[in-house]
């Protein structure tokens, strides 16, 4: 019999950043980047979406464990190097890049299927948006949780600032997206960030013990009652997701996405004070050498920045 959305052996895909297995009734999906603590690059969000639209469509599982390989980190978010490398190049893309990263985040939220996150280190940025995502969670007690979009340059509107204060409240979430802290485990777990936390050497134990009683349960009322408790996360997220998607897609071509950025390549802390100073001072912190005002008077070339004193065409020395 023909089956339009039959799933396909996980051992048939051809990943190159993450890990698909699956055994008897349970999924497991992990990105396999390790020596980059594990953050998504684009290549790496197409197939974590292959591979979640996989394990939804497989009436085999039931539960899918999602995680990150080694031992330091679960997800650290958006890969900051390609970021810089191609999206405060080419800020059109990062608009289509972040269609990429809803579909991510949907294809967890709409898989039908209980998703349980594996946190087995450091859930940062975008991983820590990519466990809010899931439905339950398991933290080992030695790592933290935390997000950084202020201090990087962007905005954590992929889910933190619209879950956040679901899982912790207003003033937490606050000081979560405005600080940038870290939370450890222990405070991740009393603020309802994560559902267990455990030892590290428990935390497969632990992840199956839900997996055992998942499966003593009836598929099609898991599958509606998750749609019923993603009311407010789809909400929230469907009612602010697309402004967010436009207004991101705008402030990569600014200097706050420049600097966090570089600074991250660089290894160096970004020039918060500076900016802010330029700004009050009635300069521009919004171009790296001021706004396109210039015309050379030699060339006729325009649209030169304000901060240039040479003409950036022929050479000439500018007026002004």
């Amino acid at each position: 019999m023909d089956r339009h959305f039959a799933p396909k052996p996980a051992a048939s895909f051809d990943f190159k950043d993450i890990l698909y297995r699956k055994e008897g009734s349970v999924a497991r999906i992990t990105i396999n980047r390790p020596e980059a603590y594990n953050c998504y690059r684009t290549a790496t969000l197409e197939e974590l979406i292959t591979a979640f639209d996989d394990a939804s469509a497989d009436d085999q599982v039931a539960v899918i464990v999602y995680t990150g390989a080694g031992d330091k980190a679960f997800c650290t978010g958006g890969d900051v190097k390609e970021y810089a490398a191609l999206y405060t190049q080419r800020p059109r893309d990062y608009f289509k890049y972040m269609g990429l990263f809803s579909k991510y985040l949907e294809s967890i939220l709409r898989t039908g299927k209980v998703v349980i996150a594996r946190i087995n280190g450091a859930a940062v940025g975008g991983g820590n948006e990519s466990q809010l995502a899931c439905d339950l969670a398991v933290m080992a007690d030695d790592t933290y949780l935390g997000q950084v979009g202020t201090g990087v340059g962007s905005v954590a509107a992929g889910g933190a600032t619209q879950w956040l204060s679901v899982h912790v409240g207003d003033r937490r979430a606050r000081e979560m997206l405005f600080l940038n802290p870290r939370i450890p485990a222990a405070k991740a777990l009393e603020w309802g960030l994560v559902n267990r936390v455990v030892p590290r050497e428990r935390l497969d134990a632990e992840v199956d013990s839900l997996v055992e009683q998942l499966l003593d349960k009836f598929s099609e009322c898991t599958r509606y009652t998750k749609a019923q408790v993603n009311y407010w996360k789809e909400t929230s997220w469907y009612a602010t997701v697309g402004h967010a998607r436009d207004w991101l897609s705008t402030h990569f071509t600014t200097l706050e996405p420049y600097e966090g950025m570089r600074a991250f390549v660089e290894k160096r802390k970004p020039d918060y004070r500076g900016l802010r100073q330029k700004a009050a001072a009635g300069g521009s912190s919004e171009f790296l050498w001021g706004p396109y005002r210039h015309t050379c008077g030699r060339c006729g070339a325009s649209g030169i920045p304000a901060e240039f004193t040479y003409c950036g065409k022929c050479g000439a020395p500018l007026a002004g």
